[in-house]
């Protein structure tokens, strides 16, 4: 896929080639067929931040409270990934998930994903340890489990690339390698006109931005994302060499509802092989995936005093999140939380980290607590996908939909 040369006027630019600017940018373009639609990225390969590096996992939607944009989207972004990935015969593994409980006082919770999945129109089912057993023979439940037989698995750099490759034949000019300097002043005025960018300028009436952990950098040039700012979060999987179908569906634990992690779990990818995690690390600067790659030194030391205050003052338990998560670091610690879902996980069987991700999650500065649900601001000019996590890359397709809406909304003023 050839990168052209950044053109100087675009009718919609959007900034960030992950699964949201993708499917952002063609539901636009569906939506207004002559206009022209012009993404940028600012590195050369698509899918090397979170779209690429997610765990693949299609989520069913059973995780979030009905008033939720999260519920709004995932079931039936869960329906249409699915069919888009079949319609383009690409792989996918419908493999299904257990959440499980590990004694009694995790059964309330239990119950409580139930009614949340009904009442989003999941399906959902409550099963004996011998139903659960029948799908997964290694599970370990206590009396029950959760059933969920939509949730599937993919490869994200796979989907992103047919979306992408779905988005240039439409006619959208797709600008890898091209990243974003400030918005470009004029006469749109209040410094919403487009973009100055690393190749030139382009001048556009309306701006989407979709810079996933740096979502809230474009915002603020903008004069939005006053009261959140991203605090990055790195998530790594361990990977089993047990032979293909040594695990069955994913097993998931029963979270902890108050935070948007969702706990050590197994997962199944999409060739049928086995995973453990994730982790949810703090980070120490945005893009901190390995060593010192990506390192800006004013970053890091905003970032540290940031973490080093709520440390102290969280509306969260930051502090226990921050010692719970970094023990994950070790192998053995990461595998000893995955013996309560699963018999037969063993250090020796998974040795192997695989490709880290970071989680761009938006943090509340007046209330000092995490951003649960999606969040976009915007105005007639410019419109800021500011929290855009998992199940974000479940739920791109109606998210998308309803991103243009919203800028449709904004632009009539």
């Amino acid at each position: 896929m050839n990168t052209p040369s950044l053109p100087a006027t675009a009718d919609l630019l959007v900034i960030g080639a992950g699964i949201v600017g993708i499917t952002v940018a063609l539901a636009w373009k569906r939506r207004f067929p002559a206009q022209r639609v012009v993404v940028i990225d600012k590195e050369p390969e698509l899918g090397a931040h979170a779209s690429g590096r997610n765990s693949g996992v299609i989520h069913a939607g059973f995780y979030y409270t009905s008033d939720s944009l999260k519920a709004r989207f995932c079931r039936d972004g869960n329906r249409r990934l699915r069919e888009y990935i079949k319609s383009r015969g690409l792989p996918i593994n419908e493999c299904g998930k257990l959440v499980v409980a590990q004694d009694a006082s995790q059964l309330p919770a239990l119950d409580e994903l139930a009614r949340r999945g009904k009442a989003n129109g999941v399906e959902i089912e409550m099963i004996s340890t011998a139903d659960a057993k029948k799908r997964e023979p290694r599970v370990r439940t206590f009396e029950r489990a959760l059933w969920s037989p939509t949730t599937a698995s993919a490869d994200p750099l796979t989907v992103i690339n047919a979306m992408a490759e779905d988005a240039v034949a439409a006619g959208i000019s797709l600008h890898r390698g091209v990243a974003w300097l400030g918005p470009l002043s004029g006469e749109h005025g209040n410094g919403t006109g487009g973009a100055r960018t690393s190749t030139g300028d382009c001048a556009a009436p309306y701006v989407i931005n979709c810079a996933g952990l740096y979502a809230d950098r474009v915002a603020q040039a903008h004069g939005f994302c006053k009261n959140h700012v991203i605090l990055p979060f790195k998530g790594l999987y361990l990977y089993s060499e047990q032979p293909v179908g040594a695990l069955k569906c994913h097993v998931y634990p029963v979270p902890d509802l108050a935070y948007p992690f969702l706990g050590v779990h197994a997962t199944v990818t999409v060739d049928g092989h086995g995973k453990l995690g994730p982790t949810a690390m703090p980070a120490f600067w945005r893009e901190n995936y390995h060593g010192f790659s990506h390192f800006k030194m004013g970053e890091c030391a905003e970032i540290l005093a940031r973490e080093a205050g709520l440390m102290f003052n969280a509306g969260f338990d930051f502090r226990g999140l921050a010692v719970t998560e970094l023990r994950k670091a070790f192998r053995s610690h990461l595998v000893k939380q995955a013996q309560t879902l699963l018999d037969g996980v063993t250090v020796a069987d998974h040795k192997h980290w695989g490709r880290p991700g970071i989680r761009a999650q938006l943090l509340d500065r007046r209330t000092r607590t995490l951003v649960m649900d999606f969040l976009i601001e915007g105005d007639a000019h410019s419109l800021h996908v500011l929290n855009a996590v998992s199940p974000a890359w479940t739920c791109s397709l109606p998210f998308a939909d309803h991103v243009v809406a919203e800028a449709v909304r904004l632009r009539a003023g």
